[in-house]
């Protein structure tokens, strides 16, 4: 296999638990996602089969968007709804439209954002969430994020809800416990779901319930609903070879490279028109590969 399903994974299930279920139904040896999301969130999974799954890191880099509802006037351990309440303003005056709207504003953009506890960073090889399910809590350095969007779709108090368009490493939960703090309240994540990946819409997504029903056909059928696995790398560059610089290409070895290409990374298309590679062009016009699909 070599392909990519877009999932729409349900709440209630990890990433991983999301992942292996989609593995087990195509029947693949081997799969792996694209960005994970908490068992709480729903939406866009990106799943990749086969020696596609060396694609999977490049899409950590792409922009994401989500809607995400806040529960504003509870603050909880965890920073959603699974968490413990640690601190309750639901009997205070509710913030204004304007106070909301000046508050999301100031997140717009280039900001720092410090990651919460419960979070799968490592600190001495060991994840925060296990530090913060011990009651403990370390120093986090603020990492730098980029907020290309942030809108109000409603606000009806206590519920906020947000469209949010973001860069990797952004956590949405920081994120509304930051927006709340800033329109004078707390706030929690109480519904998150993953609208897009990179250049992928939302109407491609793929539930269970669909899979499920699509598998009674046959693995034919099932494999009917993958998208091509380089789709993930809209925009790059494209190489073709010949026969011969294909093969040596396979076995790691550079060829010349086209002088009209960029240098950079590239797909590598064999001249029938498959993938084959991942492939880097030098400043001198030498193609070398970075990750091969083919032998």
């Amino acid at each position: 296999m070599f392909g990519l399903l877009l999932l729409d994974k349900p709440t209630g299930l990890s990433s991983n638990r999301a992942l292996q279920c989609a593995k087990r139904l195509f029947a693949a040896e081997k799969a792996g996602h694209a960005g994970s999301l908490d068992p709480l969130a729903t939406g866009m999974l990106p799943v990749f089969f086969g020696a596609a799954t060396r694609l999977a890191a490049f899409m950590l880099e792409a922009r994401k968007t989500y809607r995400v509802t806040a529960r504003l006037g509870v603050a909880t351990t965890t920073g959603d709804a699974e968490g413990e309440t640690t601190e309750d303003r639901s009997s205070a005056p509710a913030p204004s439209t304007a106070a909301i709207a000046a508050a999301v504003d100031r997140f717009v953009g280039e900001i720092d954002q410090v990651p919460p506890m419960y979070s799968a960073l490592k600190r001495g090889g060991v994840p925060l969430y296990r530090l913060a399910r011990l009651g403990l809590e370390v120093e986090r350095s603020p990492r730098r994020v980029l907020i290309e969007e942030l809108t109000v779709e409603r606000y009806a108090w206590p519920d906020l809800e947000m469209h949010v368009r973001c860069s990797k490493g952004t956590y949405v939960r920081t994120l509304v416990e930051d927006v709340a703090r800033a329109a004078g309240t707390v706030g929690h994540v109480a519904a998150l779901r993953r609208l897009s990946v990179g250049p992928f819409a939302e109407q491609g997504m793929r539930t269970f319930a669909e899979l499920e029903t699509v598998a009674a056909g046959g693995p034919a059928a099932l494999d009917r609903l993958l998208l091509p696995a380089e789709a993930a790398l809209e925009g790059w560059p494209s190489a073709y070879l010949d026969p011969t610089e294909a093969a040596k290409l396979a076995h790691g070895q550079a060829v010349r490279a086209d002088p009209a290409l960029p240098c950079g990374q590239v797909k590598v298309y064999a001249d029938a028109g498959q993938l084959i590679a991942i492939g880097l062009v030098t400043a001198e016009h030498r193609l070398t590969p970075t990750r091969v699909f083919i032998r």
